[in-house]
């Protein structure tokens, strides 16, 4: 198979992508070890995955735009070397600035990692760009699993210390192999051309950011983007605490923390490849509604028993991952793919901005003494979402379509 063949960049992209998952995805599970560890406050050490995602997000419009014009061979390459650094390196941490910096430095190699990767896949494939993106971005969610019982194990035998170094250093490496095969599609076979008509010619015209930033539809997918990713976020910083507070065994966290990867990888794939065939905002409002009924579901029943705990959660993860296949696809389906590294990056610090609502969940659960009203506010978000999607992004892409036939 030739390097310059779709399927094997994405296999590529992919295995790269996998090596990211780690970070924030397994962070749950190092964060009572760091808490027992270092006696510092739930809170403080949770501030370290807000300033993560944040630096995962915001880095990425920047290193997108150098990404869509010097390709991702480089970018990925020093990505290997920030996210073995900084992952590895808090296992040394001794104090909560040296957490944060080093978490931040792992966060800007993800960001390189994740707008490279995606990038690509909206780059090279035209057709099937919701599967495409959606395999992509299943490396990230569903990655974890396959070292999940290996870093529970090693938490239990080594402590947090050896297993942020083992896992940051193979992360790291098999990140810099791979990048050195990364390529972007020619150059011809995406067209520059802009044509008549501005935003009305749906994915024929390559937008640039800032004229992406002029349009309505933008905000819209803002919007929606953040209010979904609200509550899976919710869910990943707080499954440990969360399960802790229920008096839940260790052994239900490990299975959780297990499936739910499983679960977000195959939502991306699943959602994406249904996007291609019932329509981008069609398949938001199913995924979307459901969503809001699993995250009502996890404090109503999931505090009962380890599987109904592990059940709750994996139907979370099953319909909140996908954002990250719908999104680049509607985003790159409106504007065009020569810039999709950079416009989706744009789009995509939405996550960062919902990860600022994460610590008030922190805040609220401790006013209310239950994790019901983080959930129940979380599901309501959800809500507004799938009828965003209904009453506002369908028909933005309806009148787009017509427009564009009236010019053909």
């Amino acid at each position: 198979m030739s390097i310059n063949n779709r399927w094997f960049q994405l296999g590529a992209s992919l295995i790269a992508m996998i090596m990211i998952a780690n970070l924030q995805y397994a962070w749950t599970l190092f964060v009572q070890p760091l808490q027992g560890a270092t006696g510092w406050k739930l809170s403080d050490i949770q501030f370290a995955f807000t300033l993560f995602i944040l630096f995962q997000t915001w880095v990425q419009p920047l290193d997108g735009w150098l990404i869509d014009r010097l390709g991702p061979r480089g970018f990925i390459s020093a990505a290997g070397v920030l996210c073995a650094l900084g992952w590895a390196g808090m296992g040394y941490a001794t104090s909560l600035p040296m957490l944060y910096a080093l978490y931040c430095l792992a966060g800007t190699g993800a960001a390189f990692v994740y707008s490279g990767s995606i990038g690509s896949a909206l780059k090279w494939f035209k057709e099937g760009r919701g599967l495409a993106s959606g395999i992509m971005a299943a490396g990230f969610g569903g990655g974890t699993a396959l070292f999940i019982p290996f870093i529970s194990s090693m938490l239990e035998s080594s402590g947090h210390r050896a297993t942020f170094v083992a896992t940051g250093v193979l992360q790291g490496l098999v990140i810099l192999i791979v990048a050195q095969f990364l390529r972007h599609p020619a150059a011809e076979a995406i067209s520059a051309k802009p044509t008549a008509g501005g935003a009305a010619q749906l994915g024929k015209r390559q937008f640039t950011t800032l004229e992406m930033l002029r349009t309505p539809q933008f905000y819209v997918l803002y919007i929606s983007f953040v209010l979904m990713a609200t509550g899976g976020l919710l869910v990943t910083a707080n499954a440990g605490p969360m399960a802790k507070s229920w008096g839940l065994s260790a052994a239900a966290l490990t299975l959780a923390a297990t499936l739910s990867p499983l679960a977000n990888g195959a939502s991306r794939i699943f959602w994406g490849w249904a996007s291609d065939r019932l329509g981008r905002e069609n398949t938001m409002i199913v995924a979307f509604t459901l969503q809001a009924f699993f995250l009502y579901l996890v404090v109503a029943i999931g505090q009962q028993s380890a599987a109904l705990f592990a059940f709750t959660l994996v139907m979370v993860y099953f319909t909140w991952g996908e954002i990250y296949s719908l999104f680049p696809a509607t985003c790159t389906d409106i504007y065009g793919r020569k810039f999709a590294t950079t416009n989706y990056g744009m789009l995509y610090t939405a996550k960062g901005t919902a990860a600022l609502l994460v610590p008030l969940a922190n805040v609220l659960t401790t006013a209310t003494g239950s994790w019901h009203a983080v959930f129940n506010v979380a599901a309501v978000l959800n809500i507004v979402a799938a009828v965003m999607a209904l009453f506002v992004l369908k028909p933005i892409r309806l009148r787009l379509i017509a427009q564009d036939r009236g010019h053909a």
